[in-house]
C-alpha cells in the first residue's frame, strides 16, 4: 500500500520513532504498579496466547472507557490469566512512538495522531480496531473579551498542539468562516496559540489567552476560571457525533494474539455499556482512576460538565475520521493520505454479534484481509 507522507512539520512530531532502540532504553509512559490490584490475575485464571497485553491511554475523560474498564477490573475479567499492562501518555504522538517501538500493544487515541501514525509508516504499523468515545470538545472564551462567535477574529485562542485533533478543528472552522491563518506560526485573523492543556487555565487566568478550543475536563476547568462555552464542537458534525478517541492497536500483535485483540475489545464494549448504564458510578470510577493515574481527583465543578459532553460508544465513526483528515489537508498540516486499510473492525464486529449488537461500518477504509 502506499500512503502519502505528512509535511515536514508533522514528521518533526514524530521524529523518534525513527530510533526504536533510543526509544526501547528511554521508554513511554507512566507504567502501573507491579502490585496494582486493578490488573491482579485470578487464581487459575485461563492464560490466552500471550503472557501480557500493554495498552496505552491518556488520564483524561475522553479516555474514561480504558479509565474505567482498568479501574473495575473489566478487562482483565475478559483476558483470564493474560495480565494486563497499563501505561499512560500525555500526548498522541509519544503513544505512537510507544506502539512503533513495541512499548505498548493496544491505545486509546485521537484520530490526529492515528491518522499521523499510520501515513508515517506507510500503513505498516498501525490498525485502528474500535471507537471509544465521541465528542467532549468545546469552544470557550472570556465573556468580557468575545461575546459572539464573529468577536473570536482578532483573539488570541488556545488550541493543544500543532496539528492535534482540536488544533485542525479549529483550523478548520477559522477557513469555513472565510478568516485566514498561517497553520504553521498560527499568526493571521486569529492568533492560535499552542498550550498544553494542563497550562491552560494558568494561560488563561494570567489573560495571555481570550479563549480556547480544547477538549473535557480542560473546558470545564476554564469555565471553572469563568470562561463561557460559546460553541460545541458536536454541533457542527451530522448527528451530532465525531470521532474523539480511537482504540488501536501494533498489526504485528493482532496477527500473533487475535484471541487477546478479541478480549480487550471484549472489554471495551462491555465497559461503554456499564458506564452507559450506570453513568453516576462511572464518572465516579473515572475520577478514581484519574486520582490513581494522575494524583488528583476533579473536582464536581469540572467533571459534571464534562462528563455530560462526551459520549461512550463502540462505533468509530468512520467517516468523520476521514473528515478530519481532509480539514488537516485543508489546512496545509496534511498532504493528501490514502487511508485505504486503516481500519480492522473484524475482531470488533464478531464481539458485537456475540453480544447482539448491530456491526459498524468502515466507511470503505477497511482492511480485506480481516484477522480473526
Amino acid at each position: 500500500m502506499s500512503a502519502a507522507r505528512p509535511l515536514t512539520t508533522l514528521r518533526t512530531i514524530a521524529v523518534v520513532a525513527a530510533l526504536p532502540l533510543l526509544l526501547s532504553a528511554c521508554g513511554y509512559g507512566s507504567d502501573a504498579a507491579d502490585d496494582d490490584k486493578r490488573t491482579e490475575v485470578a487464581a487459575g485464571a485461563e492464560k490466552l496466547s500471550a503472557d501480557e497485553v500493554k495498552i496505552g491511554y491518556f488520564p483524561n475523560l475522553t479516555h474514561a472507557t480504558a479509565l474505567v474498564g482498568v479501574q473495575e477490573g473489566l478487562f482483565q475479567k475478559e483476558l483470564g490469566g493474560t495480565r494486563i499492562k497499563p501505561s499512560t501518555f500525555n500526548a498522541g504522538p509519544s503513544e505512537i512512538e510507544a506502539l512503533n517501538a513495541g512499548s505498548i500493544d493496544i491505545g486509546w487515541i485521537g484520530p490526529s495522531p492515528a491518522i499521523n501514525g499510520y501515513t508515517k509508516s506507510d500503513g505498516k504499523n498501525l490498525r485502528i480496531i474500535s471507537g471509544s468515545a465521541s465528542g467532549g470538545v468545546k469552544l470557550v472564551v472570556n465573556p468580557d473579551r468575545i461575546k459572539s462567535l464573529d468577536d473570536v477574529k482578532g483573539k488570541k485562542i488556545a488550541t493543544p498542539q500543532l496539528g492535534n485533533t482540536q488544533d485542525v478543528a479549529f483550523l478548520n472552522w477559522i477557513a469555513e468562516k472565510g478568516w485566514k491563518v498561517d497553520a504553521q506560526s498560527g499568526k493571521g485573523d486569529v492568533s492560535v496559540v499552542r498550550t498544553d492543556n494542563k497550562v491552560t487555565p494558568d494561560a488563561y487566568k494570567s489573560g495571555s489567552i481570550d479563549g480556547a478550543w480544547v477538549p473535557e475536563p480542560t473546558a470545564s476547568k476554564l469555565v471553572a476560571e469563568g470562561a463561557e462555552p460559546l460553541l460545541d464542537e458536536a454541533d457542527l458534525w451530522p448527528g451530532k457525533k465525531f470521532v474523539i478517541t480511537n482504540i488501536i492497536v501494533r498489526q504485528e500483535f493482532l496477527k500473533e494474539h487475535p484471541d487477546v485483540v478479541e478480549a480487550v475489545l471484549r472489554g471495551s464494549v462491555r465497559t461503554n455499556e456499564w458506564i452507559n448504564a450506570n453513568p453516576e458510578k462511572a464518572k465516579a470510577s473515572a475520577n478514581a482512576a484519574l486520582k490513581a493515574e494522575a494524583g488528583k481527583a476533579l473536582p464536581a465543578e469540572v467533571i459534571d460538565p464534562a462528563w455530560k459532553s462526551i459520549t461512550f460508544l463502540d462505533d468509530p465513526l468512520a467517516s468523520t475520521l476521514d473528515s478530519q483528515a481532509e480539514h488537516a489537508v485543508k489546512a496545509g498540516l496534511l498532504e493528501q493520505p490514502d487511508l485505504e486499510g486503516i481500519y480492522d473492525l473484524a475482531p470488533l464486529n464478531k464481539v458485537l454479534e456475540a453480544e447482539g449488537k448491530g456491526r459498524v461500518d468502515d466507511a470503505g477504509l477497511g482492511t480485506e484481509q480481516p484477522n480473526s
